[in-house]
């Protein structure tokens, strides 16, 4: 147990120190961050309107409710992004072969080469609340950050399945997972990124229900403009913990039998 957090922790020194050597993305996204979130501030103030806020959860505004939206969509980008990146930039600096035989667990492996991505990400997502509360009201006060956390937790383990398959795609065929832009292209609209889900057409509600993206934007609204607390969050993260439960252990099957495949056939670091 000590050495695999020895071992993560070096996963995450190895991927702060190559971050290091570009700083100007930071202040960029410090820029970006804010310019954001006047977007969506500007953008709610003009399609307010009383049939919306009726859609919305009671005492919400849609600049609040459409910015966690967006803002928190970023974990699945993240999730359905990292391991790939993880393969692709390994592979291009012929690191990729030695990482993946060392005796390090495939599942320390994996872990590692995701607590950077979703720390950064967890980061800019910060600067985007904190612009949103510090210039347009965004209500912050409202947040329960222990039941916050515990909603990304679940969130994360759910959406990280996804991803996990997503790599083991792109290990097996060389080329990007076209499902991965059509779940971000679906749980877009049928998320409840920017809109209610109640508002779709009753076949695209079913859909969204079994995106886990759903859950974890309602649990998270919840957390942060409600102040709802972990019990009264009860089913939605108990649902993205089922969807933790069948896709992690899948995917990590995916993965492992599309490691051996390509160590047999020799295409493991082949483009």
């Amino acid at each position: 147990m000590i050495q695999a957090l020895r071992d993560l922790l070096l996963f995450f020194e190895r991927d702060l120190q190559i971050a290091r050597t570009y700083r100007g993305p930071f202040v960029l996204e410090l820029v970006e961050a804010l310019f954001g979130a006047a977007l969506f501030y500007y953008a709610a103030r003009f399609v307010d309107s009383p049939e919306l806020r009726q859609a919305l959860p009671y005492g919400t505004s849609y600049f609040a409710y459409s910015l966690v939206g967006f803002v928190f969509f970023d974990y699945l980008n993240a999730a359905l992004d990292t391991f790939d990146r993880s393969i692709i930039e390994a592979r291009d600096a012929g690191t990729l072969e030695p990482l993946l035989t060392t005796q390090v667990s495939l599942t320390t492996i994996l872990i590692g080469s995701a607590i950077y991505p979703f720390v950064v990400t967890t980061l800019r997502i910060a600067v985007y609340l904190a612009w949103g509360a510090f210039l347009f009201g965004f209500p912050l006060g409202a947040a329960n950050w222990p039941t916050v956390l515990v909603v990304l937790l679940a969130s994360l383990l759910a959406f990280s399945g996804l991803g996990i398959l997503s790599s083991a795609y792109l290990l097996l065929f060389k080329r990007g997972n076209p499902a991965k832009w059509l779940i971000l292209g679906v749980s877009s609209v049928a998320g409840g990124m920017l809109f209610p889900v109640s508002i779709l057409p009753d076949w695209l509600q079913v859909i969204a229900y079994l995106n886990p993206i759903t859950y974890a934007l309602d649990a998270m609204r919840a957390a942060l403009l409600d102040h709802a607390a972990v019990p009264s969050l009860a089913k939605p993260i108990l649902i993205l913990m089922l969807f933790a439960a069948i896709l992690l252990p899948v995917s990590l099957l995916a993965f492992n039998w599309t490691l051996r495949r390509t160590k047999v056939t020799g295409t493991l670091t082949h483009r």
